[in-house]
């Protein structure tokens, strides 16, 4: 596994942990405020995570795709991510 792979599924663990205690504190009818601020804690995980996959994709897939002149394909696929992001 990628080093930026790694940090990924860490991120996403994490995450994980986090959305199971969001459930408890619903279930538990926490206060408001509280259960946003772990909502936007774990989509800043998940975020990250996202970013460390992209990273990963540059740095290999679209690198070599480059390298052998066949980039087309990949930059695309990069614009269409990064138009989801700007959502």
């Amino acid at each position: 596994m990628t080093p930026e792979r790694e940090k990924a599924l860490k991120n996403l663990k994490t995450a994980k942990g986090q959305l199971e205690g969001i459930i408890k504190m619903i279930e538990e009818e926490r206060y408001c405020i509280d259960i946003s601020n772990q909502i936007l804690a774990s989509t800043a995980l998940l975020k990250k995570a996202n970013l460390h996959i992209l990273s990963g994709h540059l740095h290999s897939c679209v690198k070599q795709a480059m390298q052998q002149g066949d980039s087309e394909e990949k930059l695309k696929e990069i614009e269409d991510v990064l138009g989801k992001l700007m959502k």
